[in-house]
């Protein structure tokens, strides 16, 4: 008979850890291994998920990452890719649908925490618009536009047309700034002070324009920008 490959004892004792704590206590890139041995059932995945977590930098890069990117790690398919991706995904819609029919000026946390996981890992500018109701509350949200790495190009009336289409009377503008400082250019505070007032000629309100970066965000309401 053949050796009982080492691995699958190992395998066995993470995810009864995995039961036995809900997740506490295990390491990143012991949660990586877990995840990938629903991928790759016949090989000791450990090595592969620590060098997953080193080439990325964390687990935090590592779900930001591309499936292209993940593919290209020694050891890992598609079927690893699309695994890891899906997770990053699953949290998106979570937070989406927690934040949804609240009101965003009582939850302004929600709303930036959900901006800047919608946002994370896109290597070009990228822009968002949030619709909310009469009662701020959060009814669709739309990723409108992707550029370079330190430019998009956005249309008013394209997010007017998004915002009458989804019978929204108030809007947040949201996007990320890839080179990691969240200031705004001038042409993000001209974008700003255009989509503010052809917004108000048609009774829909700006709430805030978020800019989400690694080193931080800035919010046009938090500033006073907005009046």
């Amino acid at each position: 008979m053949s050796e009982r490959p080492h691995f699958l004892a190992h395998r066995k004792r993470l995810r009864e850890r995995f039961l036995k704590t809900e997740g506490n206590g295990l390491q990143d890139y012991e949660l990586i291994e877990l995840l990938l041995t629903y991928a790759i059932p016949r090989r000791d995945v450990k090595p592969f998920a620590k060098n997953v977590i080193k080439h990325f930098g964390g687990l935090t890069g590592a779900l930001d990452a591309s499936m292209k990117d993940i593919g290209k790690i020694h050891g890992l398919g598609p079927s690893s890719a699309i695994l890891i991706r899906l997770v990053k995904e699953l949290l998106v819609s979570y937070m989406a649908e927690r934040i949804r029919c609240k009101d965003v000026l009582s939850s302004p946390e929600a709303v930036l925490e959900f901006s800047r996981l919608k946002l994370s890992g896109i290597k070009n500018e990228a822009f968002m618009t949030i619709y909310v109701n009469v009662k701020n509350e959060i009814i669709e949200y739309e990723l409108l536009n992707e550029g370079t790495i330190d430019n998009v190009v956005i249309y008013p009336r394209r997010i007017i047309e998004g915002a009458l289409s989804h019978h929204a009377s108030g809007l947040i503008l949201v996007h990320n700034h890839p080179s990691g400082n969240p200031e705004p250019s001038e042409d993000d505070r001209n974008l700003t002070l255009t989509m503010y007032d052809t917004a108000k000629t048609l009774d829909i309100r700006l709430l805030d324009h978020i800019i989400v970066g690694r080193g931080g965000y800035f919010s046009f309401r938090e500033k006073n920008l907005l009046v």
